[in-house]
């Protein structure tokens, strides 16, 4: 691919991403940043919700692991959906009637001050972290694929990727995030499409064909009933459940964009929408990456050790100028439909919850600007830091640590769902900090401990039930508190 060719897509891309913003905060108020104005359609917010589901990690890792464990990752989406319809019919009526515009804001109701706060906590160092690492391996791929060639260093590309983010975003915040999501779902569909078009072409399949080449492949595997193993089917299913109730239904990242709707029915409608949407576009990655090993093995191609570097590799290298062009767009497009709802949600949190900012104020507007420049700029430093490490195995282990913080928003919500008990709520962040602490070095030695059990993404539903049964322990038996659910 030509260098020229490459930087004049990606800037008409970011350009396009930015008269998308422009266009969309044309009559912008202060109450716009944070909900929308509550006037989003529910087919707009289900659609760009792929974009953001679908980080740059996720779009070249799901290709790549088929070649580790098949397609058993199909149950963890199955259950994924069944979270998304537990979110549409618990979580959504819960949050859309008592109009919030931070999700954490509940727990402020439910247990206190306290509650609200490290919900907040708990959310914005997962998301600040999390955001961070899924950007440092997309900005890794770019920095490779393109801009070490045009010696731009890889600090410069991380300040150039945010601050294209904050220009567009600063303004409209979730009001541009409603519409920047649905153009790059749209580019992330077109890549994975094209792609498959251009191997089924390589390998004269067509579309029946193709189906039938990847029943035959050992490949196709989806079920997996070793109870010791990590991908075991009902391990997998009940993680997926568990998973997309806590990083979407207790995350403001996600949540943010359903209670922008115009209405309850619609957030409900926009959630099951999604949620077929995100079953289909698995399927196609999962068939993407089946047909990449096929294409492999019958060209007689090495693949990279690092199942992350199959799809780049093959992209960039084998199926011409065109699909390697529409990859970057593609993994573009999902870096930045991640950072950008990210971005705007971690400022949302940080000044509803700590700041405890009238949405509708205009004149506090400038304390809204300061947050947004302020996490911009932390996640420049740390994207920075993971890079300066250069340390693989500490940096993802890291990233699934970060990970564990989000049990305790399981045992929260569960708990003040579940029961009408109040809390002593001195001790509450003492529970919320020891339940991910023990859940990671259970894990950790979990088959010395459980006979060769080994946990899989159900170590989340095993921390939310430490946070849980922790909270049932400080519970204040004399003190109920009533609340309109």
């Amino acid at each position: 691919m030509s260098t020229s060719l490459v930087l004049t897509v990606l800037l008409a891309y970011f350009l396009l991403l930015i008269l998308v913003g422009f266009v969309t905060t044309r009559k912008v108020n202060s109450e716009m940043f944070f909900t929308a104005n509550r006037n989003s359609p529910w087919y707009l917010v289900a659609f760009g919700m792929i974009g953001t589901t679908l980080s740059g990690v996720t779009f070249i890792s799901i290709p790549g692991e088929v070649g580790n464990t098949h397609w058993t990752y199909l149950t963890l989406v199955l259950g994924n959906c069944v979270g998304y319809i537990v979110i549409a019919l618990v979580l959504l009526p819960l949050f859309y009637r008592q109009n919030l515009v931070s999700i954490y804001s509940w727990l402020g109701t439910r247990f206190g001050e306290k509650a609200r706060l490290t919900g907040s906590f708990f959310f914005i160092v997962s998301q600040l972290v999390g955001a961070s690492f899924r950007l440092f391996l997309v900005v890794g791929v770019l920095q490779l694929a393109f801009f070490d060639a045009i010696g731009v260093p890889f600090w410069l590309t991380v300040f150039i990727t945010i601050v294209f983010v904050w220009i567009y975003t600063v303004r409209g915040g979730i009001k541009t995030i409603v519409w920047t999501d649905t153009l790059q779902t749209v580019f992330i569909l077109i890549s994975v499409g094209l792609t498959i078009v251009v191997v089924n072409k390589a390998l004269d399949f067509n579309f029946s064909s193709a189906i039938a080449a990847i029943k035959e492949s050992p490949l196709s595997r989806v079920f997996d009933f070793d109870w010791r193993s990590g991908q075991n089917t009902v391990k997998q299913f009940l993680a997926g459940v568990a998973i997309t109730v806590c990083l979407n239904g207790l995350d403001q990242n996600m949540m943010q964009k359903n209670l922008t709707c115009r209405s309850l029915r619609d957030c409900k409608t926009n959630m099951f929408s999604f949620s077929f949407l995100f079953l289909v576009t698995n399927v196609l990655f999962l068939m993407l990456g089946a047909l990449l090993y096929i294409y492999a093995e019958r060209e007689g191609i090495v693949l990279p050790g690092k199942s992350d570097d199959v799809f780049p590799f093959l992209s960039l290298n084998y199926f011409g100028a065109t699909a390697g062009l529409f990859f970057l767009l593609g993994i573009t497009a999902a870096a930045y439909s991640s950072v950008d709802s990210s971005l705007t949600a971690l400022t949302t949190s940080f000044c509803i919850d700590f700041l405890k900012i009238d949405p509708g104020n205009k004149d506090e507007k400038k304390k809204r600007m300061g947050v947004h420049i302020v996490f911009s700029l932390l996640m420049i430093f740390v994207v920075v830091l993971f890079r300066e490490l250069n340390n693989s195995s500490v940096i993802s282990s890291l990233f699934k640590a970060v990970g564990y913080t989000y049990g305790p928003l399981l045992g929260l919500f569960t708990f003040g769902l579940t029961t009408k008990y109040q809390v002593r709520e001195k001790y509450l962040p003492w529970v919320c900090l020891l339940s991910p602490v023990i859940s990671y070095v259970v894990n950790c030695y979990s088959e010395q401990l459980l006979f060769g059990y080994k946990f899989g993404f159900e170590i989340l539903l095993f921390n939310g039930l430490l946070c849980y049964l922790g909270l049932l322990l400080i519970r204040d038996k004399s003190s109920v508190r009533i609340i309109n659910n």
